[in-house]
């Protein structure tokens, strides 16, 4: 269901200002000045409004076929395009939405905050559940919810950090700051072709997603998640690891990423499956010998086919930039 855009820029230019951004951004955290996210979205805005123009699509990338109905790889060091399929598209988005709202959540509350658990997250007896009552730290949900890919983690974070998000914007409605600060940062990012109806990606309905976007727009989130908040999404980097709650509750939790044995250097990534969206996937690594940093996105693949999809992009991205 495509809406009007918040705000009328074009896509290359939009895609040169975030990228320009998270190179500028990401020198600005190795060198221990790391800027909130408010700021660097104003700073993103800011900048030289030069065009990068695509190049040629590298050899290793001639033969690639997807499952994917969009995808986009981005080389984040050189500034340049190495892949491109329906870019545009505004598709579904599924648990992809979730990294949005780690980001604004991530505004409103410290790691270590201590947050009650206002009910289960899944039946009792399942390995990966926050139960009712359990007091755990902000940072262990967010870490959690982003690689388990929790529904009812999104909704106890967003619902956490929803009062100091509608006091540091009074703009943003009274019981739905949170939602509101996502749509009001992809618009601070010129993210045209995205916006948020959940803070999880849920399906609204057979017929509407809970979110929607363009693999070009989350290139450019990515890079700026990457750049801007490496910490918040470090965990979507481990295949499985435990948790424990504050009054000693444990928990496990295992990364929906599949293809994470084939992504050298990574950065961070998230999934994302619904009935509507099909299977997404977005990754930011560095590829192999050179460290060029790269985003990698796949949107509306299959269950399986996301993984298979990336692992293609990965390799050839491997190929073109660190050739033996």
């Amino acid at each position: 269901m495509p809406v009007p855009s918040i705000i009328n820029k074009t896509g290359m230019l939009s895609l040169a200002l975030i990228f320009t951004a998270s190179v500028i951004l990401t020198a600005t955290y190795l060198q221990n000045t790391a800027q909130p996210i408010s700021q660097a979205g104003d700073q993103a805005a800011q900048i030289a409004t030069v065009i990068a123009t695509t190049r040629a699509i590298p050899i290793a990338f001639a033969s690639t076929t997807l499952q994917a109905h969009a995808a986009y790889v981005f080389d984040i060091t050189d500034r340049r395009t190495l892949y491109s399929l329906n870019p545009d598209a505004q598709l579904p988005l599924a648990s992809i939405t979730k990294v949005p709202m780690a980001l604004v959540v991530s505004e409103a509350l410290s790691p270590d905050t201590h947050i009650t658990i206002p009910e289960d997250t899944a039946p009792r007896g399942s390995y990966e559940r926050l139960a009712k009552g359990d007091i755990w730290r902000v940072g262990d949900v967010i870490d959690f919810t982003l690689a388990a890919s929790s529904n009812g983690g999104a909704e106890i974070l967003a619902d956490a950090a929803n009062e100091n998000l509608h006091t540091r914007y009074p703009q943003s409605p009274a019981e739905n700051a949170t939602l509101w600060r996502m749509n009001d940062l992809a618009r601070e990012l010129h993210l045209d072709k995205t916006y948020f109806l959940n803070v999880s990606g849920l399906d609204e309905s057979a017929t509407q997603s809970g979110a929607y976007g363009s693999a070009r727009d989350m290139a450019a989130l990515f890079a700026y998640a990457a750049s801007t908040s490496p910490e918040v999404f470090a965990a979507t980097t481990q295949p499985s690891f435990s948790l424990m709650s504050i009054n000693g509750a444990k928990t496990i939790a295992i990364n929906t990423d599949k293809a994470l044995d084939a992504i050298p250097g990574i950065v961070m990534g998230k999934t994302g499956y619904t009935d509507l969206a099909g299977g997404n996937l977005a990754v930011v690594f560095e590829a192999a010998r050179n460290h060029h940093r790269v985003v990698a996105v796949v949107l509306g693949s299959t269950e399986q086919g996301r993984f298979a999809d990336m692992k293609k992009l990965v390799a050839a991205t491997t190929k073109t930039i660190s050739p033996l």
